[in-house]
């Protein structure tokens, strides 16, 4: 279990997070919103223990984390971070010994090492470009790529900084469905974005940051519901939320179950 309790940091004398406690055990995709400057890139260093705060903890299964060099190495195979820019992760030119990268430096027998890398490009549908160069990916590609790299650990959560950043609309479709398949393996997900879309759709739960502290949280209807709470913190409410809220449409998590439940409607009346 993945949990913050009353974390603050600062660097120098600017503080940028204060007195944060979170829960990334309650549900299996749990979303982070907020925007710029808010303290997400740095709440996501103290979680994978980059950072260290300075008052309260990073808790793995209720105890404060080990930040000795052997207890940061276990730490971060229960816990894998994937960042925006999957170029900061990418350290070789073909796919399958880049995933194998981490598995090889900790010394894991080669046959483990074949049968993880297969299980996680089959889970990010890597497979039609598996022996292209990685200098010939697209950025999508690549993303998958280093979420692979990061689900070879088989670690317990997986923290995604912006994963449908520089995405096209069939690549973001395709990390949705990536997201959901990491989840239905009994994974947690833990996603920082500003895509606020993806967040209602793919999250159970969710935090809103401003200024550093956390300023609502619950599951995503109740949270998006409060349009003047997004908006003080700079942010617009799902435009599925938004339909039900302006036009009294149903609430619903995707397109999809919205266009159905209008169709059901319509055939009803």
């Amino acid at each position: 279990m993945l949990t913050t309790q009353n974390l603050s940091f600062r660097y120098q004398d600017d503080t940028v997070l204060h007195d944060l406690t979170f829960d990334f055990g309650a549900y299996p995709v749990t979303g982070i919103v907020g925007k710029n400057g808010c303290g997400k890139s740095t709440l996501f260093m103290n979680l994978n223990g980059v950072l260290r705060p300075q008052q309260g903890a990073v808790l793995w299964q209720g105890k404060p984390l080990n930040y000795s060099k052997a207890g940061m190495i276990e730490h971060r195979q229960r816990v894998t971070t994937v960042f925006q820019d999957p170029e900061q992760q990418i350290f070789y030119t073909d796919i399958d010994s880049d995933i194998a990268f981490s598995l090889r430096n900790l010394g894991v027998d080669e046959a483990e090492i074949s049968r993880r890398v297969e299980q996680a490009i089959q889970l990010v549908d890597a497979q039609s470009f598996r022996h292209k160069p990685i200098q010939y990916l697209s950025h999508g590609q690549k993303k998958r790529v280093a979420i692979a790299g990061a689900l070879v650990m088989e670690a317990d959560y997986l923290l995604l900084d912006e994963p449908t950043a520089g995405l096209d609309p069939s690549g973001r479709q395709q990390m949705i469905e990536i997201i959901a398949r990491i989840a239905a393996q009994g994974k947690h997900v833990v996603i920082s974005s500003h895509d606020i879309d993806l967040i209602y759709e793919v999250c159970g739960g969710v935090y809103v940051m401003k200024g550093g502290k956390i300023v609502a949280e619950g599951e995503p209807g109740e949270v998006f519901s409060q349009a003047q709470m997004l908006q003080d913190a700079g942010l617009v409410q799902p435009w599925l939320v938004k339909l039900h809220s302006e036009l009294g449409f149903p609430l619903c998590k995707t397109e999809t179950q919205l266009f159905n439940a209008l169709r059901v409607s319509k055939e009803a009346g």
